[in-house]
Formats: structure tokens, sequence, C-alpha cells
């Protein structure tokens, strides 16, 4: 005889056979019963220090195992505080499951006074997912489960948030609930792949615009540019799609003006896997070429370009299908293009400014002395904008970036979730003074997890950007400037080692010190010590 499963234990058990590994949770009041089938050791819980933390852990996770990031979190407070998270999860196509309870619906639509309550719940978290359910009954969770796993693995993944009612989560559950097979991404027909081999065909100086979309399949990215013989160009989210050592990698992101002169130039663009979203470029007049191909699994994205040839399907399958069907250019057309990419390669530097140069400075030496397993995770600092400009990746995802949301804090714990991901892969952590105080709690479960990351603090003592920003629009600085706490301090606190860094001679040998060492390292450098 089967053993009676209360609701919150067979969501988990659902949960484990889909393949979650991992819930990041702060469990209160109202989620214990979520907790009821955790004991069971199938999956395992990390409690974050805020939910918020939570949720950028999750972020971290996901893209580094590809799978999505699983969270439960409290009625009403939990929700509003990893909803900065969800958000930078959408704006970044970033698969993340949030599982909360719900106050049972008022039938006035009118607040109570009840813990946790919010009015509305799903109407906090409905603008920031692709699809947030309020479940009616128990019976509906499979299938809305199955939903969002579904979406994860065929669709523009993006979170997706399931409330369950508390009259709900304690009932007993009738039999076993099934995981169901996921779904696959729709793929592009014969007839697409043959148009788009023709308008290659007819162009002579065509690009990639490749976008995260492509991190999955960056191999099938790098055969289409050299069947087609054209230079790729990425995104932000899309990095190191093209490897920094490829003939045909230019070197730079799609933000930087060297780029984009290069994409207005050409007679052919094929959009693979991006939105090109503003972040993307920072360019309201962005000039592109007349012809265009577009391939994204979003069909929103699609219907913003009536006049390009549009495919809504899986851009690596398409990307494979198209190279394959391409012959091979001749030796000749390969050449020029090698030069051309060279070319590219030492022009994108001279556009610098006189900061840039400061921070590559920094960067370059630290790129010498990170293992190159680890996993790079920036804050928003202005540091991290000349990295992600700049900077070109080995392979994807080892750089990641908060772009789209362009949220402050994601750095230290999207780390801490990239090395719970893949434990071999340690992470080193680029956060100024400001970011690292969002978030900065984190550092205690780094510490209780003994986790090997590395913490290399950015300190100009300012919001230097906003600072930089106000003066440049004639407004007296306001706000930028803070009493920092003694970081160092603060790390020793929170079971951490810490030091200070003397300048550039030392950052290196300091560097490889800290990887090599057990358990979280902070590293301060002060920008005052390299400018």
């Amino acid at each position: 005889m089967s053993k009676q499963l209360f609701v919150g234990q067979a969501l988990v058990e659902l949960l484990a056979d889909y393949g979650v590994e991992l819930v990041f949770g702060i469990p209160g009041t109202h989620s214990i019963e979520l907790y009821r089938g955790l004991g069971n050791g199938k999956i395992r819980h990390i409690s974050p220090r805020h939910e918020q933390g939570g949720g950028f852990m999750a972020d971290g996770y996901a893209r580094v195992s590809g799978k999505p990031g699983v969270c439960f979190v409290i009625t009403g407070a939990g929700v509003t505080n990893i909803a900065t998270a969800m958000g930078e999860a959408y704006m970044d196509s970033v698969p993340m499951l949030v599982i909360s309870p719900v106050n049972d619906p008022d039938p006035d639509n009118i607040n109570r006074g009840r813990l946790h309550e919010i009015t509305c719940q799903s109407a906090v978290t409905t603008p920031l997912t692709a699809l947030s359910v309020t479940i009616s009954d128990a019976g509906q969770i499979p299938q809305i489960v199955a939903r969002a796993f579904d979406l994860f693995s065929s669709e523009r993944p993006r979170p997706v948030h399931i409330s369950i009612p508390l009259s709900i989560i304690p009932l007993p559950v009738s039999g076993k609930w099934q995981a169901t097979p996921l779904a696959t991404p729709r793929l592009a027909t014969d007839a697409q792949i043959q148009s788009i081999c023709r308008l290659i065909a007819k162009s002579d100086n065509p690009v990639i615009v490749a976008g995260g979309g492509t991190t999955a399949g960056a191999e099938h990215i790098v055969r289409l540019a050299e069947k087609t013989c054209c230079p790729v160009i990425t995104t932000v989210a899309g990095r190191g799609v093209i490897p920094a050592n490829h003939p045909l990698c230019i070197g730079a992101q799609l933000r930087a003006p060297s780029v984009q002169h290069m994409l207005a130039q050409s007679d052919l663009a094929l959009f693979l896997g991006t939105e090109l979203a503003q972040t993307d470029h920072w360019n309201d007049d962005l000039k592109l070429p007349d012809r265009q191909v577009w391939v994204n699994l979003w069909e929103h994205v699609l219907n913003r370009n009536p006049s390009a040839f549009t495919v809504q399907a899986d851009c690596s399958d398409c990307a494979k299908r198209v190279a394959r069907a391409l012959c091979q250019p001749r030796q000749s057309e390969i050449d020029t293009l090698h030069a051309r990419c060279r070319l590219a390669r030492t022009r994108h530097g001279s556009a610098l400014t006189e900061k840039e140069m400061i921070h590559l400075s920094v960067l370059n030496e630290m790129l010498r002395h990170v293992p190159l397993e680890a996993t790079i995770v920036s804050d928003m600092t202005q540091i991290a904008y000349t990295a992600v400009d700049y900077l070109p990746m080995a392979r994807p995802n080892q750089w990641l970036h908060p772009t789209g949301y362009g949220t402050l804090g994601y750095a230290l714990p999207a780390a801490i979730g990239a090395v719970l991901a893949d434990e071999s892969r340690p992470a080193l952590v680029i956060v100024g003074d400001a970011g690292l105080q969002y978030t900065m709690q984190e550092m205690t479960l780094a510490a209780e997890l003994d986790l090997n990351l590395v913490v290399l603090l950015w300190n100009n003592e300012a919001l230097l950007q906003i600072f930089d920003d106000m003066q440049n629009a004639n407004i007296k600085p306001i706000g930028v400037t803070q009493k920092n706490p003694d970081f160092i301090a603060l790390a020793h606190a929170c079971g951490w080692q810490a030091k200070p860094v003397a300048g550039l001679r030392t950052l290196g040998s300091d560097l490889e010190k800290a990887f090599v060492q057990p358990g979280p390292v902070l590293l301060q450098l002060d920008q005052a010590l390299v400018s």
C-alpha cells in the first residue's frame, strides 16, 4: 500500500521527477507544508539570507546548468522580495520556477488584514513571468508544473510563478503525480532552410548576430559562420558563442561602435536567438541592413520585423541545417574574411576612453590569473560595463551579467548559484562597493557552504556611474556617495578570508593565491590605486 502524500510532498516528488536537484528557499509559517517532502533527500535545499538573493542564486544556477532554478518563498513578502530577481530572469530569458503559498482569494477582492496578504498576489508576478497561475484545485498542480517545464524546454525560457492557496497545500493527494515528457522546440521547415540558403547565396557581406538563445548550440553557430564566410557579432547574453581565439571573432560585442558600423555595412544580417533589445546595443539609431533573417522561438520578436524573413524555430537546429546545406567557401574568401576580422579586433580598442583603458588594464591582468574553468559573474559597476563590451569569452555563459533588468546586487548570489550548479568550476565575482551592499548578507551562506568563490571588490567609494551621469547633466551629485563599511572586517566576520590588493602589480598573484585557498575570499581593489 502506497504511503499517503499531501500536496506539498507530492509537489516535491513531482519536481524531483522533472530532474530538479536543488531548491532555494527560506521557510516561513505559510510555506512549511512545501518542506514536508524535502526530508526524503531527493532535492537539496539551500537557504539564502534573503529571497532576492535566492532568486539571483536560482538565476546563476540556471545559466550555468541549463536547468531551471527553483525557489520556494512565503506568501506576500517572499513574493515581493523575489520579484526583482524574477524581473532579471524575465529580461535575460532565464528559466526560473517560483512556488509560493497564497492566502485564499477574498470574494470581495479586498485586504482582510491576514498575514502576508496581498489583494492580488499574481498581479505582482504576471508582468515578470511567462506564466503566473493561482491554483484553484490540487489536481491542477501536475498540469501547471508540466506546462512550466514545457515552456522551459520548448519556448523562450522565462520565470513561471505558481501560487497555491493555503487551504490546498495541506490536502491529501490521491495517487502519485507523474512527470510527463518534455515538449521540444519548434523546428524550421525544409522550405525555410532553403529560403535562408538562397538569401545567403545572394549576399556578398553577411554577418551573424548571435544572442542568448544560441548558447546551447554554439558549435552550430560557429559552423554556420564558417560555411557562410561571415563574422559573428554577439550580444552580451551571447558572449562566448564565438570563442575568443576563433578567427571569425571580432573581439567586441554589439554595443561597441565599431561593431555597429560593421553591422550597418553588411548586406545581410542573420539575427539568431536575440530580440535586439535596447540593452543589447544602446543605440536608438542603430542602422541595420535592408535584408534580414530572424530566427527565434519568441513570436513577438518576429512580429516586430514585417520586412524581414522570419522563422519561429529553434535557432541551433536551424543553424546546423543551413550550414549543412551550404557549400564550403573558397580559401581566398576565408583568408579575406579572417584578415577583416583581425582588423576589426585591432580597431575596436581605438574608441576606449581613458577610464575604460584603466578598466581593461585590470581586466586583462585578471584574466591572466583566473582559472580557465572559472565562471565570472559581474554586477552593475563601471569596470563590468567595460568588460562586457570589450572582453570576448572562450565559451558561452563563462561571464554572467544582469543585462536586461540591470539590477545591483546580482553578482554575489548569482555566483553562489553558479558554483552550486557545477562545483568543479570556481567563480570570480566582480562587484562595486555599492552593489555588494545590496546582497552582502549572502556572504554568510557562501562561508556556510565553503564555496570556492573569490570576490574582487572594485571600490570607488561611490555610485560612480550615476555620479558621472549627474555631472554630465549639470546636476549637483546627490545621494551617490556613502560611508562604506570596513569590507575586510566584514568579510572576516562572515567567515571569509580577505585582504586589500596593493595595486595592479600584485593583483595577479593575489588572485592565484585566493583560488587555491579553501572557502570564499574577498580581495578589495581600490580604484584610486590603479587610476
